[in-house]
């Protein structure tokens, strides 16, 4: 047994270590969703978030209108809704986080062809895009980098 101003020393040295790891997470992104910092995953992170605006249906909001970040792109109800009615309206966003229901092909051709992953036209008020190949794989990246869907 250590005498007790040893003890105290210890004691304040693992605090220091654990504040240290505290600080490192944060700064790395550990305070909200971990993310790689791969090449790719961060331009995917930026195309998803800030040119294509997914999360804005694809992540569910609060009581309050914000985007739930414990959520993020897990899927959420469409709340945007037309003016005049227009046929096939989707009344749900899938989850993309992880992509649990789209292989890397099917995304691709959601991204670079806007079709589908069976084949159909993409159902309003979702967007179609012609991304390039390069574009498409690093959303790709990005999803996959997401924890998959926790409800």
């Amino acid at each position: 047994m250590l005498p007790p101003n040893q003890r105290a020393a210890l004691t304040v040295v693992i605090l220091c270590l654990a504040f240290v790891a505290v600080l490192t997470l944060a700064a790395a992104g550990g305070a909200g969703h971990n993310i790689p910092q791969h090449p790719d995953v961060k331009r995917g992170r930026y195309l998803v978030e800030e040119v294509a605006k997914c999360p804005e249906c694809h992540t569910p909001r609060d009581s309050s209108g914000n985007l739930d970040r414990g959520a993020w792109l897990q899927g959420a109800p469409i709340w945007i809704q037309p003016v005049r009615h227009i046929q096939n309206w989707a009344d749900q966003a899938p989850a993309l986080a992880g992509l649990p229901s789209f292989t890397d092909e099917e995304m691709e051709r959601v991204l670079e062809k806007g079709i589908g992953p069976e084949g159909e036209a993409l159902r309003p008020p979702m967007h179609t895009y012609h991304m390039a190949p390069s574009d498409a794989r690093a959303i790709i990246a990005y999803l996959q980098s997401l924890p998959l869907e926790k409800h």
